[in-house]
């Protein structure tokens, strides 16, 4: 009764706290969870290499899976399930990269496999239902100010998504195939608490944004987003203007600090040089679109 399933990090296209809707697409950078069932009744999280690190949202996704596969009830007979959970992750934490919606999503699928549920093929547990499990347990212990199905979405499904948060429906999904630059500067930044009242001033501009990712104008979007974020948040425009005219689309992914680029590999490179006089990490990478996935 063991699982592992691995989920994929995400950049932001268009960030959900001023209206609701987001976009966000996966890219290949893995999270990887563990778990392993047992009769305890208990659930016990780790995350590798962050001894200290909160586990609630990981010890929550189990439980969630548990409850809804009816692997929770109890008889005097037959003792509850319970289960340690580990991840480890190529995702920095607090960088804007959606590290809490990969773990979520691995956490769940891994569970899954552990209960031998087939996500493909049980009518009752769809790959967004699944989702929707690591959105509510990210909700559940309060990891996140919008619910982060956008997030989610990407990583759990491949490609580039586009979601109406509040009430976590998917309106689109493509395909797509990028080469993705991402600049991390060495603050962390958690979701929980960015200032959503300033990023709802800006709910014209998000409108706009959300017309042109589902217009399929991703690159043109994720620029916008970029430049009205960073001004709510309060995220310097520096690596923007920096990376400008010549990438496809550049942005400050999720509540920051890191920031993503799309464009020609050769482009991308020339960012990087760029970027890389800035205090913090680059990495050169691509879009996913597997999704999350038992291994």
């Amino acid at each position: 009764m063991n699982g592992r399933a691995t989920a994929p990090a995400a950049g932001t296209v268009l960030n959900a706290l001023a209206t609701g809707v987001g976009s966000a697409f996966a890219i290949d950078a893995d999270t990887t969870a563990e778990v392993s069932l047992d009769d305890s009744g208990d659930i016990r999280g780790e995350i590798a290499d962050a001894p200290d690190a909160d586990t609630r949202l990981i010890e929550r996704c189990v439980e969630l899976v548990l409850e809804s596969a009816d692997g929770g009830s109890s008889t005097d007979e037959s003792p509850s399930l319970g289960a340690t959970v580990r991840t480890e992750s190529d995702v920095p934490m607090a960088s804007g990269l959606k590290s809490s919606s990969a773990a979520a999503n691995a956490t769940v699928m891994a569970t899954l496999s552990a209960l031998d549920i087939d996500v493909e093929r049980e009518d009752e547990m769809t790959r967004k239902g699944a989702c929707r499990l690591g959105v509510q347990a990210a909700r559940d212990v309060g990891v996140t100010a919008t619910g982060a199905f956008d997030d989610a979405s990407a990583s759990m499904l491949g490609g580039v998504t586009v979601t109406d948060n509040d009430r976590d429906e998917l309106l689109s999904r493509e395909e797509v195939s990028w080469d993705v630059l991402v600049y991390t500067p060495p603050e962390q930044a958690f979701s929980a608490d960015a200032d959503v009242e300033r990023c709802q001033r800006i709910a014209p501009m998000a409108e706009l944004v959300a017309d042109l990712a589902l217009d399929g104008d991703y690159g043109r979007a994720m620029t916008v987003n970029g430049f009205a974020f960073c001004g709510a948040l309060g995220f310097s425009t520096d690596p923007l203007l920096s990376a400008l005219p010549d990438v496809d689309g550049v942005s400050l992914s999720g509540t920051g600090p890191s920031y993503v680029a799309v464009g020609g590999r050769e482009i991308l490179e020339g960012v990087q040089e760029r970027w890389e006089s800035l205090e913090g990490t680059t990495w050169l990478t691509t879009t996913q679109t597997d999704g999350t996935r038992t291994i």
